[in-house]
């Protein structure tokens, strides 16, 4: 039996489906598209049932990706667990109708059940059981109330013949269904529903929006940190580099096959960054260095996204996202950014349109930088004042804005508007936040892993044939006569292809000014994005709108970086 769970954004779906199939779970895009959804098991009597957590819908109608994948996969399940938020009946009927009318076995999972009476909400169950004809279940996912009876009653399901209406028939049959089964007292607002009406105003929402990101990137920055201080950089270095070093040995220290399986020594010794080997910088780039502050980012947007945050942040910053040609959510990628372009890139997938998830990379690889390039800019540049620093940042986040306003004009396609629901504030359910850690985290190393390995092994062919150094040479003359930086730092510029934070440290001994230190970060965050994320970016986008992407950088790179050295 194939069970599919099927709600609208924001009525607890996940939560729901995380109770019912434990931590077996597969993480899937529909074919086709980068619509994701999950699928597992459960243990239905003395059969084991397929569970799929369906992306969240509003109507059968489909008026995004989201909802054309859910309507496709409606036709492949035997029964549905409709998933309806009891504090907004009103607006989740208009699924459930339209389930209804679909003549497939239903039954409803009144969730957030325990929030009706913080609302002063009260449904007559039964009433409402005789109206919609199918079994109908209160229940909490968040502590698991009412699942077990949920279960007990899937076998109960069923079609009810229903008339097929139209759009105005549909809200006046809700109209007639909500006016016989709730009631609604007066009761005072609790004190989330006061925070929930503030963090979606302008100015109160943005003072609160400031500090909860400027905490968030602090934690992140801490977990991130702390986890390749004490745990990675420690089992790399007692563990894996002793291995390394034996192999390295016995391979002659040196030669062809060398520098590719182990790498390149650096000062008689294996460098985990400097290596460039695949089982040195192969490894250790992923799993040290970009996997902590995934696990990191992640666990916080679990938590932002499972308090109800998360919607009310897109609202909040929609307008100007629309000015950018994205909407609100797009700000959750570009956030992200800010620790790793890997999963900021990765986490466009949230977005509707190839046209938004197009605008929203490009815009994450030029004009945010990493958590490790921001340490080597505030390092080095910060050593010359603070002041260019400022200058630093201020550059890149005027490109962000312009770049966005041009690719908005530029780029065909539509961006959706923001219809999402706003939840009620709730604390996080543990279980759901780390189980969706886990799901994202080994989707990071199963797809990203092999082709990061994939593309140290090319680079090392290319390096060891002269294509980089012949590079190098051809674009000297734009490097010194443009951006006004010595000959040498084209090498540095070459290398931050491979790790732009390291890039950037072998400026240090160039006695670089603080004019051409700055211009040469600016260009350095601007130009071509580190190996994983543009492995990570062909993967998302495909060849021709990665060249797409790779034109916009270099002439933008170019442009901003002569600008600045013209002005300084």
């Amino acid at each position: 039996m194939k069970i599919l769970l099927m709600g609208n954004p924001n009525v607890g779906k996940s939560v729901v489906f995380s109770r019912l199939t434990g931590v077996r779970v597969i993480a899937s895009n529909y074919p086709g598209t980068t619509v994701g959804y999950t699928s597992g098991k459960m243990k239905l009597g003395e059969d084991i049932a397929d569970v799929i957590d369906v992306p969240g819908a509003y109507t059968l109608e489909p008026t995004s990706e989201a909802e054309e994948v859910a309507r496709k996969m409606l036709d492949t399940g035997d029964v549905v667990i409709n998933v309806v938020n009891a504090t907004n009946l009103e607006r989740n009927l208009y699924l459930t109708l339209q389930l209804l009318e679909k003549n497939v076995p239903v039954i409803v999972a009144l969730n957030m059940w325990d929030d009706t009476k913080h609302h002063g909400i009260n449904i007559d169950l039964d009433k409402l059981r005789e109206l919609l004809g199918v079994p109908v279940v209160p229940t909490i996912a968040v502590t698991g109330q009412g699942l077990k009876e949920l279960v007990d009653n899937i076998p109960r399901a069923v079609s009810p013949p229903q008339p097929v209406r139209s759009h105005d028939e549909r809200w006046t049959a809700i109209g007639n269904i909500t006016e016989q089964v709730q009631q609604i007292t007066h009761r005072h607002h609790t004190w989330r529903e006061r925070l929930s009406d503030a963090t979606i105003k302008p100015i109160s929402g943005g003072i609160i929006a400031a500090g909860i990101l400027a905490a968030s990137f602090f934690v992140i920055r801490l977990i991130g940190e702390s986890l390749i201080s004490y745990v990675f950089e420690p089992l790399f270095n007692n563990l894996w580099l002793p291995v390394l070093s034996n192999l390295s040995d016995a391979m002659g220290r040196g030669g062809f096959f060398h520098d590719i399986i182990v790498g390149k020594l650096i000062g008689g010794e294996v460098d985990f960054v400097q290596s460039f080997g695949l089982l040195s910088s192969g490894l250790y780039v992923p799993i040290a260095m970009v996997l902590p502050y995934i696990v990191a980012f992640y666990l916080i947007l679990g938590i932002l996204e499972d308090t109800g945050y998360l919607p009310r942040l897109a609202m909040l910053v929609d307008t100007l996202m629309h000015r950018l040609g994205l909407h609100g959510y797009a700000i959750i990628p570009t956030l992200l950014g800010l620790g790793c372009n890997v999963p900021a890139v990765l986490s466009t997938r949230i977005l509707e349109s190839k046209r938004e998830r197009f605008i929203t990379a490009t815009l994450i690889s030029i004009a945010v930088p990493c958590a490790a390039l921001q340490a080597m800019i505030v390092g080095l540049v910060g050593k010359q004042g603070a002041q260019y620093v400022v200058i630093v940042y201020a550059t890149l986040f005027v490109v962000w804005l312009v770049l966005g306003f041009i690719l908005a004009r530029a780029v065909k396609g539509f961006s959706p508007e923001l219809l999402i629901e706003i939840p009620p504030y709730r604390f996080p359910p543990w279980q759901a936040v780390l189980q969706k850690l886990w799901m994202r985290m080994y989707g990071f190393l199963r797809e990203a892993l092999p082709i990061i390995l994939g593309a140290v092994f090319l680079i090392n062919i290319l390096y060891y044939f002269g294509v980089f150094n012949a590079i190098a040479n051809f674009t000297a003359p734009v490097i010194t006569g443009l951006l006004g930086l010595p000959k040498e730092a084209v090498s540095a510029i070459v290398v931050g292809f491979l790790r732009k934070d390291v890039a950037l440290g072998m400026l240090a001994p160039l006695g670089l000014s603080a004019d051409q230190l700055v211009v040469s970060s600016v260009v350095m965050a601007m130009f071509f994005p580190c190996i994983a994320t543009f492995i990570v970016l062909l993967r998302e986008l495909g060849i021709l709108n990665l060249l797409k992407a790779m034109a916009v950088m270099i002439v933008a790179s170019l442009a901003v970086g002569g600008l600045l050295n013209l002005i300084m």
